[in-house]
């Protein structure tokens, strides 16, 4: 069997669903989930179609072709079309911080990410023995202010060689330019507590237990040459109280941002976020 996510935005027409399930049909196609959203600010239409196909001789490049020429042309679309019989690429870019790289290791290594993950880069070796542990390639590469360049490049030409589709950046403290963003735009996922702009800096649950907050959060986004305003893909926040302890502060923190990144992540590669205009559609 094949299995197929279609993702459609344009102006918002009269039809459009008609017309594509319509033409799915036509192609032999059982639709299993269709969710659709109009902006009526900026009059645009959302759309997610998964449908199924049981012959032996679809074939998904000519499905793309025949979409292509009888509906996205006519309806001025901008769409993607994946198979599930491919999954995607992640590469993850890790500092020193462990938390999420664990989480997340563990999600996949148990089958509940359903991704690949080729390699795993980091500007420090602090961490390559959990990377050894679940057999994933570990690549340092050191990162500074004179060398930053040319590691990019390094990086780049990895991401490259093992086709990666998306990186997501599980605490890893460097700053990414505009080159790699240009190469994957919309394609590199961080996470940061949702102190930001509030509590910025290296110690920001230190600045907010000296306010005295009563919630903490994290927040998962795409990354774009603005520094964390990218589109935000999910968030959670936690209560707190006056009895919390810097310690308990971080602790908490650091499980909302493992929870927050591995939603996002899963939210991607699912194929259930759509960008638009530094916002994103995400479909259930």
């Amino acid at each position: 069997m094949n299995k197929i996510t279609i993702l459609i935005h344009c102006k918002d027409k009269p039809n459009i669903i008609a017309s594509v399930t319509n033409f799915v049909a036509k192609e032999g196609g059982n639709i299993v989930y269709l969710d659709q959203h109009v902006d009526r600010e900026q009059d645009v239409f959302f759309m997610r179609l998964e449908s199924e196909f049981v012959s032996d001789t679809f074939s998904t490049e000519d499905f793309k072709n025949a979409f292509k020429n009888i509906l996205a042309e006519k309806f001025e679309m901008k769409w993607r079309i994946y198979s599930s019989k491919k999954k995607p690429r992640m590469a993850l870019f890790i500092s020193k911080y462990d938390h999420c790289l664990y989480d997340l290791l563990g999600r996949y290594n148990s089958g509940e990410l359903n991704l690949e993950i080729p390699f795993i880069i980091s500007n420090h070796n602090d961490l390559k023995s959990i990377a050894d542990n679940f057999k994933i390639p570990f690549y340092h590469i050191p990162v500074s202010k004179e060398t930053k360049g040319k590691a990019e490049e390094k990086q780049l030409a990895l991401l490259k060689e093992y086709n990666i589709d998306f990186i997501v950046l599980a605490r890893y403290m460097q700053i990414v330019s505009s080159k790699l963003i240009n190469e994957y735009p919309n394609k590199i996922i961080n996470i940061h507590h949702s102190f930001l702009p509030a509590f910025v800096g290296a110690k920001p649950y230190h600045s907010a237990y000296k306010r005295g907050v009563k919630i903490i959060g994290a927040t998962s986004h795409y990354v774009t040459e603005e520094l964390d305003a990218g589109p935000i893909i999910e968030q959670d926040v936690a209560h707190i109280t006056h009895t919390y302890s810097i310690e308990d502060l971080i602790a908490k923190g650091r499980d909302l941002e493992k929870i927050v990144l591995a939603n996002a992540v899963k939210l991607h590669t699912n194929r259930k976020v759509m960008v638009y205009n530094n916002k994103t559609v995400i479909f259930s």
